[in-house]
């Protein structure tokens, strides 16, 4: 790694001088092959990846047969897996959204809506679906399993203020080139009353810190941001909304951890990677800040 390495300033707070690089670079395992360096703000405990593709060429590192949220492939041990969890999945998010929000039906946002699993679950419950998803081959593909047409990201910006119930980012949120632009629209056009469900990766989880560099959650470069509580609490403060409350994302620690060991050894291994996961499980159900995702339930400040 580079000692000289310009670090740009924090892309959650904008601190610029108290800085630090991890001791470690990140290679995406999907796509590329490329080495990425992250950032640490040690001012909000924000992490970051440096030097990310651009908004406009980032499109070409999604472009993968195993990008599962994609593509909606089943090919190989691991994503057959996670078809199989997916699917109990889907129903404890449907009841979390109903239950967080106080509202059996009512019109819900997906924004990263990938191939339309989620949307689907929702409008067969009797919510009114919308979604937004950048890659065109998941659009068609939400539209041929699901018969939903999700938009384009831009259309995020068309929507009128107050128009929903629900705006959902599942593990979208660390793509975003444009947070503040983002966040700042999703305030506008979620109802007073409304909720915003958020759920990311946490680097401050047991398999983050057991794989380090090989940590499935970092995904770079497609992953642009690393979040911890600390750093969603400055983030959501900074754009007027408010974490209501955290919910664990068991299933994540399992898949992440299974990806994880892939990375190391270059093959499944899935003994390793279920323990690894049932550790990480573990931990996060004595304290859910230290579970490998997090959902955040997120309010308006001016309600």
């Amino acid at each position: 790694m580079k000692e000289n390495m310009q670090i740009m300033p924090c892309t959650v707070c904008g601190e610029t001088e108290n800085l630090s690089l991890l001791p470690f670079q990140c290679k995406d395992y999907t796509v590329s092959g490329e080495m990425y360096a992250i950032a640490q703000c040690n001012h909000c405990q924000h992490r970051y990846t440096l030097s990310p593709p651009s908004e406009k060429e980032i499109g070409k590192y999604y472009k993968s047969d195993t990008y599962v949220s994609h593509s909606d492939t089943q090919e190989g041990v691991i994503n057959k897996l996670y078809h199989i969890v997916r699917k109990r999945a889907l129903k404890k998010k449907q009841f979390v959204i109903c239950n967080d929000s106080g509202k059996k039906t009512g019109k819900i946002l997906d924004i990263g809506c990938g191939t339309g699993a989620f949307l689907s679950q929702m409008k067969q419950a009797g919510w009114n679906v919308n979604g937004l998803e950048p890659d065109e081959d998941a659009r068609k593909q939400a539209e041929t399993l699901h018969g939903i047409q999700p938009q384009s990201p831009e259309a995020l910006f068309t929507f009128a203020p107050e128009t929903f119930d629900a705006v959902t980012m599942w593990h979208v949120l660390e793509h975003v080139h444009r947070l503040d632009e983002y966040l700042s629209q999703i305030h506008a056009i979620l109802k007073k009353e409304g909720v915003f469900f958020v759920a990311v990766p946490n680097f401050k989880s047991y398999d983050a810190e057991k794989y380090k560099e090989f940590w499935a959650g970092y995904d770079v470069p497609r992953h642009l941001h690393h979040f911890c509580p600390e750093s969603m609490h400055t983030l959501m403060q900074k754009n007027g909304f408010y974490i209501d409350k955290l919910r664990p994302m068991p299933y994540d620690a399992f898949y992440v951890s299974l990806l994880s060991e892939k990375y190391i050894h270059g093959k499944d291994r899935l003994f390793h990677g279920f323990l690894n996961g049932w550790r990480s499980f573990q931990q996060s159900s004595v304290d859910v800040r230290t579970c490998s995702s997090i959902l955040y339930i997120i309010r308006k400040k001016d309600i």
